[in-house]
Order: structure tokens, then sequence, then C-alpha cells
């Protein structure tokens, strides 16, 4: 059997911060540079718009705070059928902003309140730590890959310079505020 290793402490939960920090500012640059008219436009077969997924993806980050963290101030949904452009960069810039409250405490916080992460009421709640991270990354990363194809093939390409732009990391972190960037105590 094994052993759960003890919560992880301060650099771990200040970097899972910034990583999920940098993460949301590759949702912005996304949003920043989307064509208006890509927002709402209908793709062929039955899947989410790309507002739809945008506003999943905030809901899904409230729902994984109200779970996992209830004692944050949890963001009101987004509606995927009349949410703006604009209205879903402050949805998720503020979901984001409680995603790294709940981080911090959760990986950073020895004897914090948030001891578990809930994923959804059907799911099994795992004991914080990176996966929780991992998985809440990687639900994300998902999204933004179908918005960038999607955008293609609605024929409203993202321009080269913001597919380029997600993954500069160091100027991720400096636009979030991050002075160092990944690899430096921050």
């Amino acid at each position: 059997m094994t052993t759960r290793q003890p919560k992880v402490h301060t650099q771990l939960g200040k970097t899972a911060v910034w990583i999920f920090a940098a993460n949301d500012r590759m949702n912005q640059l996304l949003i920043e540079n989307l064509d208006p008219a890509a927002w709402k436009a209908k793709p062929p077969g039955k899947v989410r718009t790309i507002a739809g997924i945008f506003t999943h993806m905030h809901n899904v980050r409230s729902k994984w705070i109200r779970l996992t963290a209830p004692h944050l101030k949890v963001p009101s949904q987004l509606n995927r059928t009349h949410c703006t452009l604009q209205q879903a960069r402050v949805g998720l810039a503020e979901s984001a902003a409680r995603c790294e409250e709940m981080l911090g405490e959760a990986l950073g916080n020895p004897g914090g309140r948030v001891e578990e992460f809930r994923r959804d009421a059907w799911a099994p709640s795992w004991p914080v730590g990176l996966e929780m991270l991992c998985y809440m990354l990687a639900h994300e990363a998902h999204h933004r890959g179908q918005v960038c194809l999607l955008s293609h093939q609605l024929g409203f390409p993202l321009p080269h310079n913001v597919g380029d732009g997600i993954w500069n990391w160091e100027k991720l972190w400096k636009e979030c505020g991050s002075p160092g960037g990944p690899g430096h105590d921050s």
C-alpha cells in the first residue's frame, strides 16, 4: 500500500498559482484575438460554439471552486447563449483568480481549508496535490485546442503570433506579474 506524501509547501503553491495565471492568460489571448464573428458562429454537427466552449470553461471552474473551496466567493455562471466576448473575458479572469486562490491554499498552505479536490459531484474526490493542477490544466488545454481548431474551420483563423504566443511561457509569466518566469523563485 502506498502512502500519500504530506501536503506540499509554499514554493509549489506559489508556482501553481503562476502556472494557472499563465494558463488563463493563454485563454485571454485567444479571446482578445478572436474574430468577433467567430464567437457565436455555428459549427457543423452537434458541437459547442466558441462562446459555448469558453462559458463551459468558466462554469466548470466555478463548479471546482464551489465543490472544493466553498469558503471562496464562487463566480456567477455564464450563459453560453447570451454571453458576449467581454463578459467571457471578465468571467474567466474572475474564475481564474478564485482558482489561483484555491490552488494557493491547497498546495501552499499547510493546514489550509482546501484538503481535497472535487471535480464533480459524481466523481470521487482526490487529496490535494499536483494531480489537481494537472487535471485543471488538461481540461483547459483541451478546450483551447478546440477553439483554435474551430476558429480555423469556421474561416476565422487566429493570427500566427497568437499560436506562438500561447507557447511563450516566459512572456506569459511576465504578463501575469511574475518577475522571474518559469524556474525562478517568484
